[in-house]
Order: C-alpha cells, then sequence, then structure tokens
C-alpha cells in the first residue's frame, strides 16, 4: 500500500514540475536568456554618444519629460495644438501618440511639434490594422481575428512591412500592435475580432510575424496586453477587469506569445490595467501598476529587456482608483519605461520628485529607464529628424502595393465553413435560378460583384423586420432555387449580440429547407454563433469593399477559397473548421499590379478615351483589360450620347458589329468543328442542301472563312426595299400586323418573308472572278462569309443560331447579357444608342441591331446583331486562350482554337473567322504594333474591338458607339484609339519577358 502511495506522490510531482504545468514549455525555461539589448545600432559608439549628449545637455527634471508621451490628435482645434505646444516646451515629454485625424493634417502637426522639441519626439498611434485605424483616407488592413484565419503568416509579415512604410511616411515610430492577447472568451467585449485567435501558438506565430514585418523596416512593435486580455468579460476602458485564473494556467496560455516574441527580439510591450488575484492580490491593483507583473515577472523572470509601455492612464481601469500624477507615479514605481496618456505631467513629475528624495526609487534607476528611450529613439531613426513631406501623402500612402496587399490579405482569409455536396463553387448556371439578399446593411457592392458571374435578381431588407415583412420577401424569393445572403450590420458587441437578431436567423434558416442557401457573414465571426446550420456558409469576418467584392469571387469559383476559422463560435463551428476549397477558373477582378502590370501606364488610357470623346469620336465607352485571369482594369468613360443625357457605366451594353462574327457564328462552328459534326476541308454543299446546283455548292469551309472563297464584299440587301428615299409597303409596316412580325427596329416592321429574300439574294449573288492565272480566290473580306456559316450552324443543329448559343455557350457561361435581341430581353436603359438613321429607318435606332442586313434578318445574323457588356466579352476570350475551358464546362477543343486562330494563308493576316495583327513586323493592322502575331480577334463597325493574346495571356476589349448619331463619322478610325490603347496596355507590363510582341517588334 505505501509503495502505491509514494508511487503517485513521485508522479504527481513530476506532473507538476512540468514545463506544460508552470507555463513554460521549455527544459530550459528557467534559465535566464542572454541578456540581449533589442536597441543596440549597428554603430553602437554612435549611438551611445548621441545618447550621451542628450542625457547630458538637460538637468534631471528635465529629462524626466522623456518618460511621458501624451495624447495628440489631428482633428482638435488651435487651443488642443497650443496645449501639448506647451507640454513639449515646458516640460520636455519623450512622445505623443495620435488619435483620430487625417494624414496630412497629423504630418503638418507632426513637423510642428518636431520643430519646438529640444529632444526628438516618439510619435505612437495604435494602428493595429494600419494607420486608418485613426486616420481617415488611408486604406484599411484586416483585423487581427480576419488574419488568424490565414492559412500561412507571410502576408502578415508584408502587412506589417506595408504599415512601417505607412509609419515612415508619417514620421512615426511606434505602433502599438501587434494585440497578443489569446481570445479564449468569446463574450469578450474590448479584444475579440482584435485578437488572431483562441489557441496560443497561432497568436504567437502570426504576432511574430506582424512584429518583424514592422520591425525588420524600422518601426517598434508592441505586444499588447501584458499578461493576457484574452478572457475578461468587462472593458478597462470603463472599468477594472476581474481575471480569477491561476498564474500557472496564464503563464501556460497567456504569456506563451511573449515568451516566443522576446525570443525573437521584441522591442516594447504594453502592459494592461487587470486584476489577477493570483498574482497581485492588493485589492483593485491593475497589473500596470504592479511591480511584480512589470518588473519580476516580465523584466526579471521572462528577461525583457525592450521598452514597458502603460497603457493609457486616462483608462478607468486605474483612473477610478488612482488620480492623475498619482497614477503616473504608481506606474513608474512598478517598473514602466513608459507612461502613456498622461493626465498631469507637472503633478507626475512632482510627484517622481518627492518619491527619489522619500528613497521609493533611486534617480539612478530613473536614469537608466531615460537612457534606454534616447537609446529607443536613435534606433527608431531620431538621431536625425526630417521633416515629412506633406505632397502627394495620401496617394503615398494609398499605393497600389498596400491595395494589393489588402486585397490579399481580406481574401486569403475568408473562409467556407461548410460545403455539402460540393455546391460550391456554383456550378451550372445556365440551370440555376438564382437571387441575392442582403440582410441589414448596404450591399451594394456585393450583390454588382455577383452582376459578373450570373443572372441574379437583386433583394435588400433591413434588420429584424416583422413577420409580415419576411413574409413578403419570401413570396417575391419563391421562385428562385439559389438564394445568396449576405448578412451585414453586425457589430462587435457580444452583448447585443453582435447586432444580429434571431428574426432573421430564423427567416433564413426557413429559406433553407427548399432552397440552395449560401449564407455570407459579412462581420465577426463570432456572430456566427447565432447562425442556423446551414449546408453552405461562408465567414468574410468583415464587412468592407473588399470582402464584398471577394466573397462573389469565391462563390462562382474565380478564386480559390484558404481561410480556416482561428476560434470555436459553437459546437458545430468549431476552430479549424474551413480550409482550402479550390475554385473554376472563372475570371476574376483585381488591379494591374496583381499581373506586374502598372497602373500609372495604364491610366494613361483615360486621357487617350477623354480627349476622343472631346473630339467627339464618340460619345462614351469602355475599355477592359484581362490579364492571367484577372481583370485588372475596367473603366467607363463618356456618356451614351453627346447631350449627356446617360452616364455610360461598365455595365452598359453595346451593339458589337462584326464581332458577332467571332464570338457568334465562328463560336458555333467552332463547337461543331471540335465535335466533328464538320470538316473544314470540305464544301459547304455537302452539309447545306440549299446550296447545291449553286455557285456556292463547292466553296470549301476553310476558304470562306478566310475570306479566300470569292465571295463579295458586300450586298446592300436593304437598297432594294427602299424607294425614292421611303419604304416600299410590300416590305415594311410601322405597326406589327399580320404578314409583318418581324422586328426590324423600334415601331418598325419587316414582311415575315423578308429574311427568306435575303437568303435568297445571298445565295444568288455571283462569285468574284479569280485573277488571271490564278485557280485560288484572292482574298477580300466579305459579310457574306457569315450568312453562309449562320446557315450552315442552323442546318447542323437544326435550330435557330441565337438559340444555339444561349443554350450551349452564352448560357453556361453565366452571359445573361451577351445577346441577339435586346430589346427583348432587358431594359433598353441598359442599351447604349447607335446611329440616327434619317436615310433607311428613319429613326435613332436604340436597342436593335445597327447592320441593315442584319436588321433585315429579324436581329439575329451571322454576320452582325450581338449586343453585349465588356464582361461578357472578356469572358469569351478567356475560354478562348484556357483551350476551351471555363467553369466547370469544356466547350471548345484546344486544337480547333489554334487552328481557327492562327493565319491561315500568305493572301491576309486573317485566321477563320478571326483577325490577326499584320504579318509584317512593325505593323499592327486593327491590332496595337505592340501585339504578338499571335493575336486573334476582330473589331466591329459601330466602334468596338476584342483582342486575345495567347503569349501573353492578355483579353483587350474596347467598346464605343463611334455611330451615334452619324455613321459615317470615322474620328475612331482616322486617330487610331483602338490600337493606341492595345499598345499602351503592352507597355503597361512591367516584367519585359511579358512583352512579348514588343521585344520581337525590336529585333
Amino acid at each position: 500500500m505505501r509503495v502505491k502511495v509514494w508511487g503517485v506522490l513521485i508522479a504527481l510531482l513530476v506532473i507538476f514540475q512540468s514545463d506544460a504545468v508552470l507555463g513554460l514549455e521549455r527544459s530550459d525555461a528557467n534559465v535566464p536568456k542572454e541578456n540581449k539589448d533589442p536597441f543596440n545600432s549597428l554603430d553602437e559608439r554612435r549611438q551611445l554618444a548621441w545618447v550621451d549628449s542628450v542625457f547630458e545637455n538637460q538637468n534631471f527634471e528635465d529629462r524626466l519629460g522623456q518618460l511621458f508621451m501624451v495624447a495628440a490628435y489631428s482633428n482638435k482645434d488651435e487651443r488642443h495644438k497650443q496645449d501639448l505646444a506647451r507640454l513639449i516646451t515646458d516640460h520636455n515629454i519623450g512622445g505623443l501618440i495620435f488619435f483620430q485625424g487625417g494624414p496630412v493634417r497629423q504630418a503638418n502637426l507632426t513637423n510642428y511639434f518636431q520643430s519646438i522639441s529640444r529632444v526628438p519626439l516618439f510619435i505612437a498611434m495604435d494602428a493595429e490594422w494600419g494607420v486608418s485605424m485613426r486616420l481617415d483616407s488611408v486604406i484599411t488592413f484586416p483585423k487581427a481575428m480576419t488574419l488568424g484565419a490565414l492559412p500561412n503568416d507571410d502576408l502578415i509579415y508584408e502587412m506589417g512591412r506595408e504599415i512601417a512604410y505607412q509609419f515612415k511616411e508619417l514620421g512615426m515610430h511606434i505602433n502599438f500592435a501587434p494585440v497578443v492577447d489569446v481570445n479564449s472568451n468569446p463574450n469578450n467585449p474590448v479584444i475579440g475580432y482584435r485578437a488572431f485567435g483562441e489557441e496560443k501558438r497561432l497568436v504567437a506565430r502570426k504576432s511574430i510575424a506582424y512584429m518583424k514585418g514592422l520591425q525588420d523596416h524600422g518601426i517598434m512593435a508592441n505586444a499588447k496586453h501584458f499578461p493576457g486580455h484574452g478572457d475578461t468579460e468587462s472593458d478597462s476602458h470603463h472599468t477594472l477587469p476581474l481575471i480569477r485564473h491561476s498564474e500557472t494556467r496564464i503563464k501556460d496560455i497567456d504569456l506563451y506569445p511573449y515568451r516566443e516574441m522576446i525570443d525573437n527580439d521584441l522591442m516594447s510591450v504594453m502592459v494592461a490595467h487587470l486584476h489577477i488575484p493570483s498574482m497581485d492580490s492588493e485589492r483593485n491593483k491593475a497589473t500596470s501598476l504592479s511591480k511584480y507583473v512589470v518588473s519580476d515577472l516580465l523584466k526579471r523572470q521572462m528577461n525583457f529587456n525592450g521598452l514597458v509601455f502603460t497603457d493609457a492612464l486616462n483608462m478607468k481601469g486605474v483612473s477610478s482608483y488612482i488620480r492623475p500624477g498619482e497614477v503616473e507615479l504608481a506606474a513608474l514605481l512598478a517598473g514602466n519605461d513608459v507612461l502613456v496618456f498622461s493626465q498631469d505631467v507637472a503633478k507626475a513629475k512632482a510627484l517622481i520628485l518627492q518619491a527619489i528624495a522619500d528613497g521609493k526609487i533611486s534617480q539612478e534607476e530613473v536614469d537608466e529607464r531615460i537612457r534606454k528611450i534616447l537609446k529607443a529613439k536613435y534606433w527608431a531613426g531620431l538621431g536625425r529628424t526630417e521633416k515629412i513631406e506633406t505632397k502627394n501623402l495620401i496617394n503615398r500612402l494609398n499605393s497600389p502595393t498596400a491595395e494589393l496587399l489588402a486585397e490579399k490579405l481580406y481574401g486569403s482569409a475568408i473562409t467556407v465553413t461548410s460545403n455539402k455536396d460540393d455546391f460550391l463553387p456554383i456550378k451550372q448556371l445556365d440551370f440555376k435560378k438564382i437571387a441575392s439578399l442582403t440582410i441589414g446593411g448596404n450591399g451594394l457592392e456585393f450583390q454588382k460583384r455577383l452582376d459578373k458571374y450570373a443572372r441574379i435578381e437583386h433583394f435588400q431588407i433591413g434588420k429584424g423586420l416583422d413577420a409580415g415583412s419576411l413574409d413578403n420577401i419570401e413570396k417575391k424569393l419563391k421562385d428562385f432555387d439559389t438564394v445568396i445572403i449576405g448578412v451585414m450590420g453586425i457589430s462587435n458587441s457580444p452583448t447585443r449580440s453582435f447586432g444580429v437578431t434571431m428574426t432573421d436567423f430564423n427567416f433564413i434558416k426557413k429559406l433553407g429547407q427548399d432552397k440552395n442557401v449560401v449564407l455570407v457573414t459579412f462581420g465577426n465571426a463570432y456572430a456566427s454563433k447565432y447562425v442556423p446550420e446551414l449546408p453552405h456558409n461562408i465567414l468574410a469576418f468583415e464587412n468592407n469593399i473588399f470582402t464584398q467584392r471577394l466573397v462573389p469571387e469565391i462563390i462562382f469559383g474565380a478564386r480559390d477559397a484558404h481561410g480556416i476559422l482561428p476560434v470555436s463560435i459553437n459546437l458545430n463551428l468549431r476552430s479549424g473548421a474551413g480550409g482550402y476549397l479550390p475554385g473554376l477558373g472563372r475570371l476574376a477582378y483585381s488591379i494591374p499590379e496583381s499581373q506586374e502590370m502598372d497602373s500609372k501606364v495604364l491610366a494613361r488610357i483615360d486621357t487617350v478615351m477623354e480627349i476622343s470623346i472631346k473630339r467627339r469620336a464618340f460619345p462614351g465607352g469602355v475599355v477592359l483589360v484581362a490579364k492571367n485571369g484577372q481583370v485588372v482594369f475596367e473603366k467607363a468613360y463618356g456618356h451614351y450620347d453627346y447631350n449627356k443625357t446617360k452616364e455610360v457605366t461598365t455595365e452598359t451594353v453595346y451593339d458589337l458589329a462584326s464581332i458577332t462574327k467571332v464570338l457568334a457564328t465562328t463560336q458555333a462552328v467552332m463547337f461543331l468543328a471540335s465535335r466533328g459534326v464538320i470538316d473544314m476541308d470540305k464544301p459547304i454543299g455537302r452539309y447545306i442542301p440549299e446550296l447545291r446546283n449553286t455557285n456556292k455548292e463547292d466553296l470549301i469551309l476553310k476558304d470562306i472563312l478566310a475570306h479566300e472563297a470569292g465571295l463579295v464584299a458586300f450586298i446592300p440587301h436593304y437598297a432594294k426595299t427602299v424607294e425614292a428615299g421611303k419604304w416600299k409597303t410590300d416590305y415594311y409596316r410601322p405597326k406589327a400586323e399580320p404578314g409583318f412580325s418581324l422586328p426590324v427596329s423600334n415601331d418598325m416592321y419587316g414582311v415575315n418573308s423578308l429574311k427568306d429574300s435575303l437568303w435568297v439574294w445571298t445565295v444568288n449573288s455571283s462569285l468574284r472572278k479569280p485573277e488571271p492565272g490564278r485557280r485560288k480566290y484572292s482574298y477580300v473580306y466579305s459579310d457574306l462569309t457569315m450568312y453562309l456559316m449562320q446557315a450552315l450552324v442552323e442546318t447542323m443543329t437544326n435550330q435557330p443560331m441565337d438559340e444555339f448559343l444561349d443554350q450551349n455557350i452564352y448560357g453556361p457561361l453565366g452571359l445573361y447579357t451577351m445577346s441577339f435581341n435586346p430589346i427583348k430581353k432587358y431594359s433598353k436603359d441598359w442599351i447604349a444608342p447607335t446611329e440616327d438613321d434619317i436615310t433607311w429607318r428613319k429613326r435613332l435606332v436604340h436597342g436593335y441591331v445597327h447592320d441593315q442586313g442584319a436588321a433585315m434578318y429579324g436581329g439575329v445574323a451571322g454576320h452582325a446583331g450581338l449586343f453585349g457588356k465588356a464582361n461578357d466579352l472578356a469572358v469569351m476570350m478567356q475560354m478562348m486562350l484556357n483551350g476551351g475551358k471555363y467553369g466547370d464546362v469544356y466547350f471548345l477543343d484546344e486544337m480547333t482554337i489554334k487552328d481557327f486562330t492562327k493565319r491561315q494563308s500568305n493572301q491576309s493576316r486573317r485566321g477563320w473567322g478571326w483577325d490577326k495583327p499584320e504579318p509584317e513586323r512593325g505593323k499592327g493592322g486593327s491590332a496595337g504594333v505592340l501585339a504578338p502575331k499571335s493575336t486573334f480577334g476582330h473589331t466591329g463597325f459601330t466602334g468596338t474591338c476584342v483582342w486575345a493574346d495567347p503569349d501573353n495571356d492578355l483579353v483587350y476589349v474596347f467598346l464605343s458607339n463611334r455611330v451615334h448619331p452619324d455613321a459615317n463619322n470615322n474620328t475612331l478610325l482616322k486617330d487610331g484609339v483602338r490600337p493606341e490603347i492595345h499598345d499602351i496596355i503592352y507597355q503597361a507590363m512591367r516584367n519585359p519577358a511579358q512583352q512579348k510582341g514588343f521585344w520581337n517588334l525590336l529585333e
């Protein structure tokens, strides 16, 4: 029996001596580390000389001012400025911590304050997610919990580096970040989203990455809130939080990140206002004022030699118990080096002098801390102060580098916590009827970005609606099988249920009973504990322009999802949920720098477009550039007309004119060729019985599409239907009536047999004569090519070409605005007008095809009639560059694409259906001179073009309505606007290896 008892006692002794229980987790945890000074400069001799010089040039009372850091605001009045100036000149304070304001105003204040200070000032800021935490007009980086979801920490380091750059631009030196609290309490009212997560190793890892990003680039990091604010249910800004954990538990969990950071050269720590009886049992004693916590635990046991800052001394956690002046003395006696947000510097200095006289602290000890502060100032670059340059300051703070980094951070953090049956990313777009619903806030950017991928009907409601209102919305959603819901308006207050209402979530749960509901929570992850168990949940962590734009890209597979939940929400949503979800390769949207292109160079497009509009080359237009599957430039210019009745947007639909040939008819022909339905080496008469025994019977398909089949360039079919400038009544009527139901234009209807007449006229047309001595026809660009190809498609598919394309290409691609006869499908307000046709139609053409022959064909013709917006064209061309695949669908065979888009003969630059650059070096033809010869695309008479470059994975789209109001306006062509913009795009490529066309040109 004794043996068993002793065995148990020995086992317990071993357990309780273990590092894990002691919270030290190292075999050498009790052995002091090397006494390393984090502020040693590379030129230590010069550093010490500067410190000695500054130190000796002040008397002791003046030197005391270095211990104080007071609050500064750039949004306050002149009185505040002068109050600070007096503290600087009269009390020689050591630094300022800036709060709310603006970048330029703060920079001007900093320049002034530094100019009047005898000792250079430390300038600090609480900038946990960048200076936008305090200043307006600056890009916002993610909060810590969002960063906690990142699968790796490299981006956090980059964020630290970019924030360091922001600090340098503003003349600042200390960032009171990162928060290294282990947030083990979801009801924590002050930390929560400001912490990386609930697991100590994750917090340590990410804190170190942030710290190094700052410190490697000359900005002092600050770990807070020591010894750990992660498990509180009150806010030290308003009261003194009580933590009842044992010291052993605190050392194990809360101090772990600090130990790791100290080992990695952490430069400063902020001590929190907490009451922890296991560490200091004195009634209402804050940790910031505890000598055991600051001097014994942090400085001695943990061997921390950096600067120790108090948390703000105006916070109720201390100010409720000790008066200004006295609290500063208590903090100094506890061992703090810098007294932050002092409320009464003069009184505090007097009390410190008295404490020295009373023997409570020695002057030598105070001087040692002052010397450490001065040494840190030299490390921070204050051995020589420079005036902040305010010109273009806001632009420098909001650089493309910063924007791209923010996009990467937010995008990588988005977490798909559930995805039943792999519903996400959404596939088979043509078989789904989709709606979106935002609850409780502005989701405009979210819904606009969703529109890039499919036809979606949008709804918006407020939070906590009554049952009747919710029933009404439910009825409107009745016919949709998929509903994407964005929950907005989420707060960070656990006491207020994070701003969500159970009414809303019960409504969402009800919708999920018979629909595929994709639920996106735009805000604090802890709010998700109220979310019903739905099969498709996404956490965006925050609600801003980045997350609203990025989430749709994950929903539709334009981006991969990577986020991993860093906290446990409830029993169903545990830390570690989420992970990698591969995308489908649909187009994503970013900035030029994401693909190594230069925004400043692409900005020249703005100038070209603005000049062209002023020259009345066209009233408005859209330019889009996609690189490597990312749309990096998409801008709208001008108006629908010169009266400026409506502004063009990137969603404006244009008449594509001859682009129809390649994005409609040729696509359908390629579709058939990919599947072996047709053979390009065979005569067209083999497939279209009507052409047998005609002069078209033996024309070879490949010759027809290369414009080398002898077809005449153009037949003005409409001329046969007018007389003396008026419509022949045999062909047209102003109203639809029996026998006249073919829509030609608004209030203009053609005889039902009009299309048959045009076909007969086309079939009966003469062929050109071959040139003498040649068996093969020469090249002549002909619209008749596509009349024949349309007939081929419709014969082989046994359905109208527009229906075939909708079912097999446009629908599966989600291109709901790419359409023939758009006026039948969506509002005319979406469409830019074309010609004010005074010759034939006698009216403004708006919503109907401009080309006369296509209009007489009922709006669906092989050579014209297709309408679309810039994004539609980009999707089509990206599908081509992808080898015929887009999303989850294979549309075309890759070899077929290569065959059709290569140059087909020595007679012209053309492919089969496709246009190409001129083959001679230094010539571009309709394309830019810098475009590689592999480029393919087409132009359109109405003022459009589209080009794809397989060498550089580049798409260029230009849309305009240059024919408005007069089709004879050729300024666009004479000025060479489209190829000029094409060349600007190549000039914007930063990587010379990308500029293949350019370098080929120079060879």
